[in-house]
């Protein structure tokens, strides 16, 4: 038999041995054929590299193995990957659909991380192993029954972008920027997509933003435009909390004002990037209480993803699993007239068209 996984544009075919249980991926022959994401082209196959020798190709007739690519898993299904923890231990897995159950994929494959910073590195044997775990139909948990973590707990880097939409520029009445203005949080500010949000006692000025993340998938270190997307992995959901007396206190404190615990609920899922038509052109949201408080589009950023990835991996590496929080569109709390901030009791949701959304209680 045979598994497909499509990552940066390839195509990389695992073929599997069936003796009374299929054997594992990583073990077996790897081919790669060229592949365009959205293309429904039969494309040739080049045999790249083998565990065995050319004879027993010829002898398969896998040489002339033709494949139809439609993307990530080259099928019509999105790969929503998820982190989680159920009876006791963690596991990464990939939801059915949207809000769905969600398929086991370390169960299926003992060999695949219990991470998803390393189930990302480990690069295309983990991705043919989540293909593989979603199209058996096993090991499927009701979602119910287990806790959905954040995707990521555990980057080496995360990385802020400000004042990165030209109407959140607009709202402040400041200038759009000529480069992207960085900043960062630390992992001790990542919790869940449904965990409560603790109201620090030292801000009375809590305010929500709305972000888009882009989750890297290779080591990349000055990365021209062109190829930036080549080294992506794919995109989540961000809520970048803020405690704006802090953010703007002694010349501007973004740091304390921006990383304190709690302050960066991601998730729920990673989409890839081949599954998402266009990552910059994406509805996105934040409602308190229900209330909707922003309602934009990914259409306005000013620095998308490309340049970012140009841009920061000229100062430093970025490395599989690193997060870039892209920016927020306007609404944010504290330039409403009057400026509005977060309560205790208060429930904020946001959301992106196509990849998922956070629900956090503040308590």
């Amino acid at each position: 038999m045979t598994q497909q996984v499509c990552v940066n544009n390839t195509i990389h075919i695992f073929i599997l041995q069936q003796k009374g249980k299929v054997q594992r991926s990583h073990a077996m022959l790897s081919v790669a054929v060229s592949c365009r994401s959205q293309s429904n082209n039969l494309l040739k196959t080049v045999v790249r590299h083998s565990t065995r020798p050319r004879r027993w190709l010829k002898g398969q007739g896998l040489v002339s193995l033709r494949r139809q690519c439609t993307g990530y898993s080259c099928s019509s299904d999105r790969m929503r990957f998820v982190q989680f923890e159920w009876n006791g231990r963690l596991g990464v897995g990939v939801e059915q659909s949207e809000g769905g159950d969600i398929v086991d994929v370390t169960e299926v494959d003992p060999t695949v991380p219990h991470n998803m910073r390393d189930f990302i590195q480990g690069g295309p044997p983990h991705l043919a192993a989540a293909t593989q775990a979603v199209e058996s139909g096993h090991f499927v948990h009701k979602r119910e029954n287990l806790k959905v973590l954040a995707p990521i707990t555990n980057p080496e880097k995360i990385l802020c972008v400000g004042m990165n939409y030209t109407d959140h520029c607009l709202e402040q009445g400041c200038p759009v920027p000529q480069e992207p203005v960085i900043f960062s949080k630390f992992n001790s500010s990542i919790i869940g997509p449904t965990d409560d949000l603790v109201y620090p006692p030292v801000t009375q000025q809590l305010d929500w933003e709305v972000e888009l993340v882009i989750v890297m998938g290779k080591t990349a270190k000055d990365i021209p435009e062109d190829r930036a997307m080549d080294y992506v992995f794919g995109f989540t959901v961000a809520h970048d909390v803020s405690a704006r007396d802090w953010q703007f206190k002694n010349g501007g404190q973004f740091l304390l004002g921006k990383t304190m615990d709690g302050f960066c609920p991601l998730g729920p899922a990673i989409v890839m990037k081949e599954d998402i038509k266009d990552p910059h052109d994406l509805k996105l949201w934040t409602r308190v209480n229900g209330v909707t408080k922003q309602d934009s589009s990914t259409n306005q950023l000013v620095f998308k993803t490309p340049q970012l990835v140009a841009f920061i991996s000229r100062f430093m590496t970025l490395k599989p699993g690193d997060l870039i929080l892209t920016g927020t569109p306007p609404g944010v709390g504290v330039f409403r007239k009057p400026p509005e901030f977060l309560k205790k009791g208060d429930v904020v949701e946001v959301g992106i068209e196509g990849i998922g959304k956070l629900t956090n209680r503040v308590v």
